[in-house]
């Protein structure tokens, strides 16, 4: 059996689980997120101890078991604590504003680039080369976060563009004749 998928998950207090017969729904401070059980895959609530098991021996319904035990817990976390991915912004002119909802950007284009968030994800900027995006849904933050990368990525021989905060971008050598 998977190792990931025999440790139990904590629900601490304050956080709602409810299982369907293949849904899943946790409320907590940070928000609300459900997800559809897999059918390889059995929950089971025991005080606030969640655990999953396998429905039979094969090795997909053993790999669903871990994956399906991280999914969760990642919800878990997600509405206590909340996740969150920073982006730097490198260049010379290169900015980010974010007002309400919406994030600016002007990262070197003839315009600047208008990005609106989902709800439940929340952008600010600290400093106008900087980006938090944060929220309760993991895979959400880091879409995301990835999606506003792509606007400009960093390029190898100088480092420009929009890169994560703990990315370490390797520096290419210039053509010498």
């Amino acid at each position: 059996m998977s190792r990931v998928g025999k440790l139990l998950v904590n629900v601490p207090a304050g956080v709602d689980v409810s299982l369907q017969e293949n849904h899943i729904s946790v409320k907590g401070a940070g928000g609300s997120l459900q997800m559809t059980i897999n059918g390889l895959v059995k929950v089971a609530n025991d005080a606030g101890k969640l655990s999953f098991l396998a429905v039979n021996e094969s090795r997909e319904a053993d790999a669903m078991t871990g994956t399906m035990r991280q999914l969760v817990n990642n919800m878990v976390i997600g509405v206590t604590k909340g996740f969150e991915k920073k982006l730097s912004l490198i260049g010379v002119g290169y900015k980010a504003q974010a007002t309400g909802a919406k994030l600016n950007l002007a990262v070197g284009y003839s315009h600047p680039v208008n990005f609106d968030m989902p709800a439940g994800i929340a952008v600010a900027t600290p400093t106008p080369t900087e980006i938090v995006i944060k929220g309760a849904d993991r895979q959400r933050v880091g879409q995301i976060a990835a999606e506003i990368r792509s606007v400009r990525p960093p390029e190898p021989y100088k480092g420009k563009g929009i890169r994560y905060a703990d990315e370490k971008i390797a520096i290419k050598e210039t053509k010498k004749k």
